[in-house]
């Protein structure tokens, strides 16, 4: 569910600091009832641009693959790289 806060709350920094430190979720701030700005732990903020990185190499493989890139065996690849570097 997500947390919502007015903006006067960013009056009180060492407050609003703690809350999104806590939390693992973005903040979103309203001003006059509406969406303004989105507060975020660091945590949260790399976990997201994580996610979008490998969104981005998601897509761009889906796009080489419909280019007509060659696919390669998952489990062939698996056993190249144990033997290469062990386990």
């Amino acid at each position: 569910m997500p947390v919502i806060r007015p903006i006067r709350e960013l009056q009180n920094t060492t407050e609003i600091s703690h809350f999104a430190k806590t939390l693992n979720e973005p903040i979103f701030i309203t001003k006059n009832g509406r969406n303004d700005l989105v507060l975020m732990n660091d945590a949260v903020y790399e976990r997201i641009m994580a996610q979008n990185e490998m969104y981005r190499k998601l897509a761009a493989a889906e796009a080489e693959v419909a280019d007509g890139a060659e696919l390669l065996d998952g489990m062939e690849v698996l056993k190249e790289l144990r033997g290469k570097y062990g386990k």
